[in-house]
């Protein structure tokens, strides 16, 4: 059993990330497991928190990835999966947040993305034990509480490590607004990962106009790959995206408006894109502002808004599941890059933040030794 895990480490907001040994637990405590890291996929979360937007009081040093997919090498007593099967050596797994069980959320909303103690590979700090819980790591320690699920073989890394967190995110936000209604029209506000498993999922959902809203062209060139109907590039501002929409559906508007895009100016363009008793889900607005948002208007149009955050463990299982099922419906593999390893992450991170790429792939066994 490995004794430390060489991890890239963000140790300051907008800097490079530094390469260190972590400890690691000299024992795998009772339902926890060790893995070895396979493959790591980079979120917009991972982004936001690089560059500051979305960050927590003395949350670092800390370790990015929280989409990721491993092998266990060690197992402690009774770690079954969230299906209560005994997880064994040698597994393939990947897993879910980890949640008390115990608190209010957990057990009288039954909403486990309610935990009041819900735990993030991603809010661990790197300095404190059991120190290497994310992605970007070569061994991940998974805690008791984390909810793990053994991956059916037909469901490549990549896409598996995807369903942690961006298409589990998704698919809950469709379910949050109360699905699609066939023939309708649905706008999705994005056209990163998200916003492009979004476009896939209103596709296959049985939507009559797809509306991808986003930039660069690139990304809304592969939206239409994805099932997109229709693209509208934001490069012109709001007034004209707005516009477009109005155009494409008539006046009429659009019976869905997702947001996968979190920009300031999402929550009013949203609202002006809906149709009359149209359904609006935030899901992409982490930042702490946006733009005003006219109430007259959600009067107005009685429109349904509702929020939808991350996913939990069924959301995890769903989505895998979609995956295994849509596995030749769309090319998932144009969603990621070619894997590097974790020495490389640094400029990775700083690619996507350029949106020149749409998910990194990170596997740690390709790192250089150092």
């Amino acid at each position: 059993m490995p004794t430390s895990s060489l991890a890239a480490v963000l140790t300051e907001h907008g800097e490079a990330l530094e390469l260190q040994q972590l400890p690691l637990p000299q024992t795998v405590e009772p339902g926890a497991v060790l893995v070895r890291i396979t493959c790591t996929t980079l979120c917009g979360t991972d982004i936001e928190i690089w560059e500051g937007k979305m960050t927590f009081p003395g949350m670092l040093p800390m370790v990015l990835g929280h989409e990721m997919v491993g092998e266990v090498i060690a197992v402690g007593d009774g770690a079954n999966d969230a299906l209560g099967d005994p997880i064994r050596l040698g597994d393939r797994i990947g897993w879910s947040e980890s949640v008390c069980g115990e608190c209010f959320g957990c057990t009288v909303l039954r909403q486990p993305v309610a935990c009041t103690k819900r735990g993030y590979g991603f809010l661990q700090r790197s300095d404190r034990a059991p120190f290497a819980t994310a992605g970007l790591s070569e061994y991940a320690y998974v805690t008791p509480g984390a909810q793990k699920l053994r991956l059916p073989d037909e469901v490549k890394d990549t896409w598996a490590s995807a369903a942690g967190c961006a298409a589990k995110t998704v698919l809950r936000a469709f379910d949050r607004a109360g699905g699609v209604r066939a023939g309708s029209t649905v706008v999705v506000q994005g056209s990163g990962a998200l916003g492009l498993f979004a476009t896939a999922v209103a596709s296959i959902s049985g939507a009559g106009n797809v509306i991808t809203v986003g930039a660069p062209p690139s990304r809304l060139a592969l939206a239409e790959q994805f099932g997109a109907t229709h693209t509208v590039d934001i490069a012109d501002g709001s007034e004209a995206t707005i516009a477009r929409v109005a155009q494409i559906t008539d006046n009429r508007g659009a019976d869905l408006v997702l947001d996968f895009a979190g920009a300031p100016s999402v929550g009013p363009e949203a609202v002006a894109m809906a149709a009359q008793r149209g359904t609006i889900t935030i899901v992409g607005s982490t930042g702490p502002t946006g733009e005003p948002i006219p109430l007259s208007a959600i009067m107005g149009k009685e429109l349904t808004v509702v929020g939808s955050l991350n996913g939990d463990v069924s959301d995890y299982y769903r989505s895998i599941e979609f995956f295994r099922v849509f596995a030749e419906r769309f090319p998932w593999d144009e969603l990621f890059s070619e894997p590097c390893g974790i020495e490389q992450a640094s400029d990775r991170i700083a690619n996507m933040h350029r949106l020149g790429e749409v998910k990194a792939v990170i596997d740690p066994r390709l790192t250089s030794r150092l």
